[in-house]
């Protein structure tokens, strides 16, 4: 048996926060505002691993007014949502995602954020796809206030 998952998040970008994308600090002038540290990618893909087998989102298990996932590395979070699928008979098949965000510029970066990904969930770097894409000037994000991420993954019953 499969189940597809979806996943979104969406944070502001503000000066005097790390950059967090992946698992890996960017160097950049802004970074994303949330309780943890605001990875859109790996939230986006927490989201997706959940929503496969309904079990609500990020916020439900991890909510940001309890003072334990302060600042907490979304990296940990991502570990927790792992062995929830585990401890539902499901291991992930793939994963793919896109970020879109006007700058920085996170090429360089991306082998290691699927790495990153990958090392979690049991995975290959090859079966974990992170792609991005700017939003072409238009909106806030265009603007270089903020940043989307999607991802999606199959999961199949052990």
């Amino acid at each position: 048996m499969y189940r597809i998952g979806y996943g979104y998040d969406i944070h502001k970008l503000a000066a005097n926060r790390p950059f967090v994308l992946g698992g890996v600090t960017i160097p950049f002038e802004k970074g994303p505002v949330g309780h943890s540290d605001a990875d859109v990618l790996l939230h986006a893909v927490c989201d997706a691993l959940l929503g496969a087998l309904a079990l609500g989102d990020i916020g439900r298990h991890f909510p940001d007014t309890d003072v334990k996932f302060k600042d907490i590395s979304s990296i940990a979070l991502l570990r927790q949502c792992h062995t929830l699928i585990l401890s539902r008979g499901y291991t992930v098949v793939n994963i793919d995602s896109t970020v879109i965000l006007q700058a920085p510029k996170i090429a360089p970066f991306v082998e290691q954020m699927s790495q990153n990904i990958a090392s979690v969930t049991g995975l290959q770097a090859h079966e974990v796809s992170v792609k991005a894409t700017t939003a072409e000037g238009l909106g806030f994000v265009g603007a270089g206030d903020g940043v989307i991420a999607h991802a999606t993954t199959l999961l199949r019953k052990k």
